[in-house]
């Protein structure tokens, strides 16, 4: 657990990804009942729009798009990273050419430090060079010194008491690389550690084996958070790593596909055998979808292409995904985590 301006943590813990301060068809109220805590938005595309000096006005992001609990920004690091071919990166930081208007944008780590700061999360984000997969180990040197450098000037730069500054581990798919970057950052003394530059193309067994190096030298004490991953299985072997947040657009991304995340199960709602089912999603699932609609209607709705459906869909499996990480920090307390939870620690049958 820790705490924000905006209150508590309770950990291990998912968190929603709002890009451009909104959860997709999500309301905040209904966010608020799937469980949800701290919300994540992304600093790079705010920035684009509607530009932080809106958000700044309009009373910061928490008063902007109406939620009251917990905040983290992403610096930026990552969306930078997936232009690819439209960027440039040099030591001073990124240069990038708007996807509306096509206006040369220099990303900095001080930029990044000063609009995070006007757009007032509760924990921001170090900017980061984030390599590809596949990259060079010397490519990978040279992202990871980079980003400790960046990190270094973000500190400098960061001007808010009421904001927590996290680090980024990164170092690729090169496990001593991993760990030299997490001492590193382990001196700096701060107030939480973030493992990024997964999820980009490695296979599943990479991540687990990357998070496994790198989490234990990272303060057990301070939140230690996953970026881009939120599987059943990538999640509960973290948490066994000592992993604390994760962050992921798979609940909303599915749902916009008439997917849904049941008893740890990828469900397509288009399917004929729902079409007369008029059981509960998921009878075990106390959300506003699981209480009060049936499969029958929810596949209706999918094949019908109603934003309804979207919504209904989202909502529970945000909350599947949070209730699983609660079910988990409930099974680490009563000491019965491998015995309710072994089972996701194996490896992908096809791995």
């Amino acid at each position: 657990m820790f705490t924000t301006p905006h209150g508590i943590v309770e950990t291990p813990r998912f968190m929603p990804v709002g890009t451009l301060a909104t959860v997709k068809t999500v309301t905040p109220a209904q966010l608020r009942d799937t469980g949800a805590q701290m919300v994540l938005a992304n600093t790079y595309h705010l920035h684009l729009r509607p530009g932080e000096n809106i958000v700044a006005n309009g009373g910061g992001i928490h008063k902007f798009m109406g939620w009251d609990g917990p905040m983290l920004t992403d610096s930026g690091g990552f969306q930078v990273f997936s232009l690819s071919e439209m960027r440039k990166i040099t030591e001073e930081g990124a240069t990038f050419n708007s996807p509306y208007d096509g206006r040369v944008i220099e990303l900095t780590p001080e930029r990044s430090i000063q609009i995070q700061n006007a757009l007032g999360a509760d924990v921001i984000m170090a900017f980061d060079e984030c390599p590809p997969y596949p990259a060079s180990r010397e490519e990978v040197e040279a992202a990871t010194g980079r980003t400790y450098r960046w990190l270094e000037r973000c500190i400098k730069a960061h001007g808010s008491q009421d904001q927590a500054l996290f680090g980024i581990v990164q170092g690729g798919v090169y496990p001593d690389l991993r760990q030299e970057a997490a001492k590193a950052l382990v001196d700096l003394d701060l107030p939480g550690y973030a493992i990024g530059g997964v999820s980009v193309g490695e296979p599943a067994a990479l991540i687990e084996n990357i998070v496994k190096v790198t989490t234990p030298i990272l303060p057990f004490e301070k939140p230690r958070y996953l970026m881009g991953v939120g599987t059943y299985r990538e999640m509960t072997q973290a948490i066994a790593a000592g992993v604390d947040l994760f962050d992921c657009v798979i609940p909303t991304r599915w749902a916009r596909h008439g997917t849904a995340m049941v008893s740890g199960e990828r469900w397509n709602l288009k399917n004929a055998q729902f079409k007369e089912d008029f059981t509960p999603l998921d009878p075990s699932c106390p959300c506003y979808t699981c209480q009060n609609f049936s499969r029958a209607y929810l596949c209706h709705l999918v094949k019908s292409r109603e934003i309804l459906a979207y919504t209904l869909l989202s909502i529970h499996n945000i909350t599947e995904l949070i209730r699983f990480t609660q079910r988990i920090r409930e099974a680490i307390v009563s000491d019965r985590f491998v015995e309710e939870f072994g089972h996701w620690l194996a490896p992908e049958p096809d791995s």
